[in-house]
């Protein structure tokens, strides 16, 4: 079967799972277990965790990826799976459905795919295609890692509306360098995120949820951090981050074609 052929099936069960998962999603967004048929039949956590139990705790897949050699052709082919959704190039979506991966640090990486399967983080969506069974263990968790972390990233990627720049810079100035960086590069020691040239709309859906706790995973001192962000804050700093861009030598070209998919 060929890429796009490849790319039609899983989104087509993607939507089928989506729809067979909303009300697990539900569930998930409380912060409550999922059910058996939701999860692939792995045990859900015992009892509510809270964000600083599974920020970041020590061990499981995410500890045994990190030590593991990577294997990118291998991490191509482990890719396959996650381009149906943030497509071949790694660019994901403008509307914010899916984010851009290309580009991202590849501990971050590794850190969020372990979370998703030991459901530390919510993504009902993500979680079929994120199973063993799909994608493989660690090493592949390894491997599609490595690949990701080298694509080149988007270098039209999705913005506010532009209308509040100066408020959303003096914001970031206050409440994101400290861990993002001065230009959004992120912190691959602690984990934190890349977070230039992400998609707004993507980025002001996850902000919402660590601000108003729905996000397990969230790192505690970030949720302290943006409590008292109103909205206008919100959409301020993410718009002023979105613009942020990558050093150019990260960027690809214009229109450019993910060689490995054609």
């Amino acid at each position: 079967m060929n890429l796009t052929n490849k790319i039609k099936a899983v989104s087509a069960f993607a939507l089928v799972a989506g729809l067979a998962l909303a009300a697990a999603g539900a569930a998930f967004a409380a912060g409550g277990a999922a059910p058996a048929a939701a999860t692939g039949g792995m045990k859900p956590p015992a009892g509510e965790k809270t964000n600083i139990d599974v920020w970041n705790s020590p061990g499981g897949e995410k500890d045994e990826a990190l030590h593991l050699k990577p294997d990118t052709k291998n991490g191509r082919d482990v890719y396959e799976v996650c381009a149906a959704c943030h497509m071949p190039e790694g660019w994901g979506l403008d509307d914010g459905t899916f984010p851009q991966l290309a580009g991202q640090h590849r501990k971050v990486i590794i850190k969020q795919l372990a979370d998703i399967r030991a459901l530390n983080r919510d993504n009902p969506t993500m979680y079929p295609f994120a199973l063993p069974s799909q994608i493989g263990g660690p090493q592949s968790i390894a491997d599609v890692s490595e690949y990701i972390a080298k694509l080149p990233m988007n270098p039209n990627n999705g913005v506010g509306d532009g209308k509040d720049l100066e408020h959303g810079k003096k914001l970031y100035k206050e409440n994101c360098v400290r861990c993002h960086g001065e230009n959004g590069e992120g912190d691959v020691e602690k984990y934190y995120p890349r977070i230039q040239a992400q998609h707004y709309k993507y980025m002001l859906r996850q902000f919402e949820w660590i601000r108003d706790k729905k996000r397990r995973n969230a790192n505690p001192d970030m949720v302290q951090q943006i409590k008292n962000f109103t909205d206008r804050d919100m959409k301020a700093v993410i718009d002023y981050t979105s613009r942020i861009k990558p050093p150019k030598e990260m960027i690809a070209p214009v229109g450019w074609l993910n060689p490995d998919f054609k």
